[in-house]
């Protein structure tokens, strides 16, 4: 394990980077809610990609039954992803009058917020040893 949780972090920066300027870009063609779901889909490809590279050795699956054990740990995410980044872009923010790059911050909390409960959901779940 050593500095595996580093490297985590680290992948998962990149990941959620890709994830907020598809969202960024999307909003220009389509709703902010919408957006936050399509990026955080684009973002979980790539973490899913750096994290099976980088961070966590081989489970002894197949790279489909990994990504599908990812995608499980990350539609959890999602639901707080979505949850936290509307509800203060819709309203928090409105509530308390803050205006400034309202949806850009709202958004990044929101990627920000399941750091630590999706790598132990991968640790344990998705990139675990498979029985012999």
């Amino acid at each position: 394990m050593s500095g595996q949780f580093p490297k985590f972090l680290v992948t998962g920066g990149i990941a959620a980077l890709i994830n907020l300027i598809s969202r960024y870009l999307l909003s220009r063609a389509i709703g902010f809610e919408t957006a936050v779901v399509i990026a955080y889909l684009t973002g979980m490809i790539t973490a899913y990609v750096l994290a099976r590279q980088f961070v966590f050795e081989a489970s002894g699956r197949t790279a489909g039954s990994e990504f599908y054990r990812f995608a499980v740990v990350n539609m959890f995410a999602l639901v707080l992803v979505w949850c936290i980044s509307v509800g203060l872009a819709r309203v928090a923010f409105p509530a308390v009058g803050f205006r400034w790059h309202a949806y850009d911050i709202a958004h990044l909390i929101g990627v920000l917020a399941p750091a630590v409960t999706s790598y132990f959901g991968h640790r344990f779940y998705t990139f675990a040893k498979q029985a012999a």
